[in-house]
């Protein structure tokens, strides 16, 4: 399971803005350059200023919006006719970029440590590769879960708010970056194996 599945109840209540965003002209790369652009200004931000910590509370909340910009992009080029070779690599290595500018401040947040921060954020870029790889094999791009695009802005989505709230996370919480690095890489595996076994059963 993964909260990707939700997808399809977000991009219909979405659906009305999307129609008059392709009216008045917005394209999917303008929305998807935009969300790459505030993601690394404002994890960058975060990282190097290291303001308080209720500063935090931007992530969960740019997180959501971030989701809405993700699932606008992609409506507006599939339903109004603005596909193209160029917003389809944007759409990929946006998003890689955009996670680890976003993950990268929680390297700061005690207990965790920085390089486990650093190997999340290199198996989250892996994961996004392994499934975009899919159509490359013959199969379909891959989304399988546990730890997908999605559930990782959950997870740290949730984590910001935490320190934003200024409750102190336990000594026990740094075998959470180890955690989920298990389970992102867990995500990379599966998504090879299930594009591997589309393409056979093709």
């Amino acid at each position: 399971m993964s909260i990707y599945q939700l997808k399809p109840r977000f991009q219909a209540l979405l659906r009305p803005l999307v129609q008059r965003l392709a009216r008045a002209g917005v394209t999917a790369n303008q929305v998807t350059m935009a969300a790459c652009l505030v993601s690394v200004a404002l994890g960058l931000w975060l990282f190097w200023a290291a303001p308080s910590h209720a500063a935090f509370a931007l992530v969960p909340l740019w997180m959501l919006v971030r989701m809405a910009f993700n699932a606008v992009d992609g409506m507006l080029a599939r339903e109004h006719g603005q596909q193209s070779a160029l917003g389809a690599f944007l759409n990929e290595l946006t998003d890689v970029v955009s996670d680890a500018a976003l993950y990268l401040p929680f390297a700061l947040v005690a207990p965790f440590s920085g390089f486990w921060v650093g190997v999340v954020i290199v198996l989250a870029g892996l994961s996004e590769f392994a499934g975009a790889l899919g159509p490359t094999v013959g199969a379909s791009r891959r989304y399988d879960g546990p730890m997908g695009k999605s559930d990782r802005a959950f997870v740290f989505g949730a984590l910001g708010l935490y320190v934003a709230l200024g409750w102190p996370l336990p000594a026990a919480a740094a075998w959470l970056m180890p955690l989920l690095a298990l389970a992102t890489g867990w995500t990379v595996v599966r998504r090879v194996r299930a594009a591997l076994a589309e393409r056979t059963a093709g």
